[in-house]
């Protein structure tokens, strides 16, 4: 099988967009609302409102949430934590990448290190939420 999308719950659309679209460039596929039964009962909630919007991440999708009707929950945005953590994204250019998003302000956990084996070269950023994105680019 395949991973299908991967699911963000964020608290400003417009902001995560602006990463994720305007920045890393996917191209939105579906924005919608969705409330009523069917998401209701397959959340285990009642009365949900939420925003999604699916991008194409080459092959995948990611998909994010931003929930109208509920509060968001405790984010702990800690490498460590139990559960996804993380999403690794290929880049063709990583420094230029690196570049780009530092001019918008993005929080970068170091400058881009280059694997000990020589494969590739990577740095860890944080979307708008804190949610941490592994940048990869292949080298070899």
């Amino acid at each position: 099988m395949k991973i299908r999308h991967t699911g963000i719950v964020v608290s400003d659309i417009d902001k995560s967009l602006h990463f994720y679209n305007e920045l890393l460039g996917f191209k939105i596929v579906k924005d919608m609302r969705e409330a009523g039964p069917f998401v209701d009962k397959i959340l285990g909630l009642s009365g949900v409102n939420v925003r999604t919007i699916k991008m194409d991440a080459g092959g995948s999708l990611i998909e994010l949430l931003c929930f109208k009707s509920h509060p968001m929950g405790q984010q702990l945005n800690n490498i460590t934590s139990l559960g996804c953590t993380h999403i690794a994204l290929t880049v063709d250019n990583l420094d230029d990448c690196f570049k780009m998003l530092k001019e918008e302000n993005t929080f970068f956990v170091s400058e881009p290190q280059v694997s000990p084996d020589g494969n590739a070269k990577v740095a860890f950023c944080k979307d708008p939420d804190g949610t941490f994105i592994e940048l990869v680019e292949e080298l070899k």
